[in-house]
């Protein structure tokens, strides 16, 4: 799972991009959002993502600087959104590393590319990063029981992702796990928000309002049968739930998405 911090000044765009795809699907999850580069900068230190997408003209702290100093404190592969008028930086950008640079308004196609360019620029720095802490005793670490510890954590919470994306349109919650993962709850909940920053509980909604978004995309079903579809039973609940991730209701956002259409 590659953990992506989206960075965007402009309200707009930078839910377009969080909905405009299932990350889950590329083996992605959005951890958080920043509205400027310096709060960037500071979740960059503060959460470790392995990929940051970033607006290039942004206030306090631009997108290239951001990406600069913070690469000083962590590294991980950067996918820069900029103008027509802004693509001059890209020499600037290359010269950082950027693995994908991408000019407004976004396809889907043209972020998904560059998202899988990205997690193969992680997969590389991961490999060097094994490689290079521990190049005296390489092919006993890798051979290791050790190894298999550490990812560990990850295949339980990978478990936990699959449970919602099969069952998330009945009544789930993280006990419905615990006798089959044969662990706490608590232990649970701790291991599923180090990897995703998410409590069980926010991912299994967040993830309900992407499916949902997905289908007022098409257009297809009323908002009440969406809500019933995506395992909500309160029609109120839902609408607060969706007010909380996307900034408007669903009916608003259905107007938006004709507009662009």
């Amino acid at each position: 799972m590659f953990k992506v911090l989206l960075v965007e000044d402009e309200d707009m765009i930078r839910r377009g991009i969080r909905f405009s795809i299932d990350w889950l699907k590329y083996d992605c999850i959005v951890i958080e959002e920043a509205l400027n580069g310096q709060e960037g900068y500071e979740k960059i230190c503060e959460l470790r993502p392995d990929i940051v997408i970033s607006d290039i003209n942004m206030p306090i702290k631009d997108g290239i600087s951001m990406i600069r100093e913070g690469l000083q404190q962590h590294t991980f592969s950067s996918i820069i959104i900029s103008g027509y008028n802004e693509f001059h930086l890209a020499k600037q950008a290359i010269q950082l590393g950027v693995t994908e640079f991408l000019v407004k308004p976004l396809e889907d196609d043209q972020l998904i590319r560059a998202l899988e360019s990205a997690k193969a620029k992680v997969d590389l720095i991961r490999k060097y990063e094994v490689i290079s802490s521990f190049k005296q005793e390489r092919e006993e670490i890798i051979n290791s029981r050790f190894l298999e510890k550490e990812t560990k954590t990850s295949k339980y919470v990978a478990k936990m992702i699959a449970y919602v994306q099969e069952h998330y349109a009945k009544k789930i919650s993280i006990h419905d796990l615990v006798e089959q993962l044969d662990l706490s709850a608590y232990y649970l909940n701790q291991k599923f928000k180090a990897e995703t920053s998410y409590t069980f509980n926010e991912f299994v909604n967040r993830y309900r309002i992407q499916i949902a978004i997905d289908l007022l995309k098409a257009g297809d079903s009323k908002v009440y049968t969406i809500a019933q579809d995506i395992g909500f039973s309160d029609y109120k609940y839902f609408i607060s739930i969706f007010k909380k991730y996307a900034h408007s209701t669903p009916s608003q956002y259905q107007e938006i998405f004709r507009k662009q259409e």
